[in-house]
């Protein structure tokens, strides 16, 4: 690694790698809080729908009074994208805004780093392949599980060793599926009254819970990283890092997989609520396979946990610290011209489940609400059935009575046809 050395270098000739963030909720902020300290790297513009409250944000995370003069802040996404940075952050979470953000900075030339996961699962393919037409880089966001996770993957496949399972771990029981934002911060162990004060919002968190983000983060690396999503959803496996090899391995020599090369994500609760054994709540694993014997005893002799076999061993990281890391994104892109994981094909998709009965006429609440959750499949099965994603299931009218844990379809909705997701996500399903 030699990103901070060129960095530096840049900043040393007074050519410092230029940034706009687009968005400085949580992870922006994050990665606020390193940039006075990186050598070589300047954030210029900053972008929010709240101008005042992206200045309070740096103040919060240390900026001192010159740094937050000397940038410029802006209440138009679209702006921040085209105002001529090397490279441009989306962090907003919003899918259609994302992807307009998205496409704005590939046309102004800048490199993109895409926090925005749901924007990514919904036309990532697209986005990809816009940016190399453009000649620039579009990149998964460091220090998020994604990017993380094909860091991972990279590294086996590089070493020769084939993907029995990568993921993350979680926090899940199966009622979580239909928590609501109404009574999610019980399963935080806050008070509302709590979360309120610390600036929480019960739907982001809630999309945490209910299983959403993790068949986001899901789809996101089995589409990076050539991996199939399980055909029943995600199973959520209780598991600890020590059983890693032993329970993501194939059924068919005793694990809990269909087959190799499989995205899963393993819960720190057994299905009782008691707590894992070394859980791996804030973390990222792969388990490797030996394609020998040589290299399955090496496994043993240093250190790697393995299945009874030796054949299957784990590697984790117990935690990902999100914005924090996410400058080693944005040098990647600028001085390297190489993303930190891209999609590279459509295998995995995020598909809209009624949480309750819905009824004709009602409007769907999109991830982390009252009427639908988020549930991981495989993108054939998405295509196929022309599924609604998700990140289109916010603001749209449904069109006849759904039953609860019934999958939706694009034609069960009202969808804006003229939207640039829309248009993108049919252009995926060709």
């Amino acid at each position: 690694m030699n990103l901070a050395r060129l960095a530096a270098e840049r900043g040393a000739d007074g050519r410092p790698v230029r940034v706009a963030l687009i968005g400085a909720g949580k992870f922006g902020s994050m990665f606020l809080a390193q940039v006075p300290h990186i050598a070589g790297l300047e954030v210029s513009h900053i972008a929010d729908l709240d101008v005042d409250r992206a200045r309070a944000a740096c103040r919060t995370v240390g900026w001192d009074d010159g740094r937050i003069a000397g940038t410029q802040f802006l209440d138009s996404g679209v702006a921040a994208a085209q105002a001529g940075v090397d490279v441009v952050i989306e962090a907003t979470g919003a899918p259609g805004p994302g992807i307009a953000h998205a496409l704005a900075a590939m046309e102004a030339g800048a490199h993109v780093v895409m926090v925005n996961v749901e924007a990514d699962v919904l036309a990532g393919p697209v986005l990809a392949e816009r940016a190399r037409a453009a000649g620039v880089v579009y990149s998964m966001a460091y220090g998020d599980q994604p990017a993380l996770v094909s860091e991972m993957v990279d590294w086996a496949r590089a070493t020769g060793f084939e993907v029995a399972a990568a993921g993350k771990g979680t926090k899940y029981l199966p009622a979580y599926h239909g928590v609501t934002p109404d009574d999610v911060w019980s399963h935080y162990g806050l008070t509302a009254q709590e979360a309120a004060a610390a600036g929480m919002n019960p739907q982001m968190f809630n999309s945490f819970l209910d299983g959403t983000k993790s068949a986001i983060e899901m789809a996101a690396i089995a589409n990076a990283c050539g991996l199939d999503v399980p055909e029943g959803g995600l199973g959520f496996p209780p598991c600890g890092v020590d059983d890693l090899a032993h329970v993501l391995r194939p059924r068919a020599v005793g694990g809990q997989l269909a087959r190799d090369g499989m995205v899963e994500v393993v819960s720190s609760l057994e299905r009782d609520g008691r707590p894992v054994f070394r859980d791996l709540r804030w973390g990222v694993y792969v388990v490797l396979k030996a394609p020998n014997d040589y290299a399955a005893a090496c496994f043993r002799q240093y250190g790697l946990p393995t299945d009874a076999s030796g054949r299957y061993a784990a590697m984790y990281k117990p935690f990902h610290l999100i914005g924090l890391e996410l400058s080693v994104s944005v040098l990647s892109a600028a001085l390297r011209g190489e993303p930190t994981g891209q999609t590279r094909e459509w295998r995995g998709d995020a598909v809209a489940v009624a949480k309750r009965d819905l009824r004709a006429g009602e409007v769907l609440d999109g991830e982390g609400g009252w009427t639908v959750w988020g549930k991981a499949v495989p993108a054939a099965q998405s295509r196929a059935g022309a599924l609604l994603p998700i990140g289109l299931a916010h603001g749209v009218p449904v069109g006849r009575d759904v039953a609860a844990g019934e999958m939706l379809c694009m034609a069960d909705v009202t969808l804006d046809e003229g939207a640039e997701a829309v248009r993108l996500r049919r252009a995926m399903l060709g």
